[in-house]
């Protein structure tokens, strides 16, 4: 058996080991970040290789654990066809993937800080929270970086409000009397510098990005480009994206209720445009964790619940779903009806697989969403009711008759 380093010559030499061997599909295990560099070297040498995750060792049958019995058992399973490659974008996703999830990073690491800034606040007795909804506006960080200056008088620090601001000077003021110890100031003025440094690095992150996007190729063709949008809130995107989006996807998934142009960002960095990796709709909500799990034991079914994983596209279809919820529409009186059935985690799950179904169709098919009008889902809802009734009622041997076409009652 040979041994091989974990250096870049050592990559090399493996991969020519195994071209002399004549081997010319590979089998590995994900485990963390070690097998990218492997991974990358042997699939640009041309070798058929297969990333697969533990569990479907596990689910073959059981083996005594050691990483070289592991590796005899990856090989004869692969022999027999037995194990399934997992979904990797292609190459010219990659790097536009790899930005997207750096940003996404940095968006986690700046949140910390805002924390450690409402932590110094509260320190001081600076009731700065609750007067204003986040601190990291444009009210908060223009009184924020005014108490770093040196300001201390509650009224010059409350004229810094903005006038959208709901709540007025005179109330700003009162929260803002604090106690003012030196090294509070100091706690907060270091958890603003992070702050504003892990903006800038998102700034450039969405730099990376806009070239990323302008380096895809059009899919769009002489359709016209919707209008643009940087997404919600203060993590959306700094730039214009909305129509770079709509050229490399070639349809535009924020017709759809719910998906902004930050969760078609993710679907395009994600998954790519090729949806053909997964023969059906079923089949990529099943892949993203949206499915309840087929659990049966001697023709008793089991009741579980979606696989669990940390598939990015599923936790933004997720949150685009609670979104949804909120809206006058098809898809946000479905996501009620679940709910007042089912509970909000129900609902929730159910929605985000319909919006999967949705985003496969408009990709592979490359047709644009049609908005379903809300008298036509309400009949149709009405209608599967009128069914379901008319059943339950055959069931128990009576005949449903409609209240406009009952037979009037005899008088007196």
């Amino acid at each position: 058996m040979q041994k091989f380093g974990a250096y870049t010559c050592n990559l090399h030499e493996i991969a020519a080991h195994l071209r002399v061997a004549g081997v010319t599909s590979v089998v590995m295990e994900s485990t963390g970040v070690y097998w990218i560099p492997l991974y990358e070297l042997l699939e640009a040498q041309k070798f058929e290789v297969f990333l697969v995750e533990p569990g479907q060792l596990h689910s073959c049958g059981a083996r005594p654990k050691t990483d070289r019995l592991d590796c005899q058992w990856l090989q004869r399973l692969h022999t027999y066809g037995l194990l399934k490659g997992s979904f990797r974008p292609p190459e010219w996703i990659l790097a536009l993937r790899a930005y997207h999830r750096q940003r996404q990073m940095l968006i986690q690491y700046g949140a910390g800080h805002v924390q450690h800034m409402q932590k110094a606040l509260e320190q001081m007795n600076v009731k700065l929270t609750e007067v204003i909804s986040d601190i990291v506006g444009v009210t908060g960080l223009a009184i924020i970086k005014a108490i770093i200056d040196g300001e201390r008088d509650p009224l010059v620090l409350a004229k810094l409000r903005d006038d959208r601001c709901r709540r007025g000077e005179a109330e700003i003021a009162q929260a803002l009397e604090g106690v003012w110890r030196d090294e509070h100031v100091f706690e907060l003025k270091q958890a603003y510098s992070l702050f504003q440094a892990y903006q800038q690095q998102i700034t450039l992150c969405d730099q990376q990005i806009e070239k990323e996007l302008a380096k895809l190729p059009c899919r769009s063709g002489e359709k016209p480009v919707p209008e643009g949008g940087k997404g919600p809130g203060k993590n959306g995107l700094r730039f214009d994206a909305c129509g770079p989006l709509f050229k490399a996807l070639g349809v535009d998934l924020t017709a759809i209720e719910g998906i902004n142009v930050g969760t078609a960002l993710v679907i395009l960095a994600e998954i790519g445009v090729d949806v053909s990796r997964f023969p059906t709709e079923k089949h990529f909500a099943s892949w993203l964790g949206l499915c309840p799990q087929d659990a049966r034991s001697n023709k008793t079914q089991k009741k579980r619940g979606p696989r669990k994983g940390k598939n990015r596209l599923k936790q933004a279809l997720r949150m685009a779903a609670q979104a949804v919820g909120r809206t006058q529409s098809p898809l946000g009186v479905f996501y009620r009806r679940i709910k007042g059935r089912a509970g909000g985690v129900a609902a929730c799950t159910a929605t985000a697989h319909k919006l999967a179904r949705l985003i496969y169709r408009m990709l592979k098919y490359g047709k644009e969403y049609v908005t379903q009008g809300m008298a036509e889902y309400e009949a149709k809802i009405k209608a599967q009711v009128e069914r379901a009734l008319k059943r339950k009622a055959a069931a128990l041997g009576y005949e449903l008759t409609p209240k406009a076409q009952a037979c009037p009652a005899p008088a007196g």
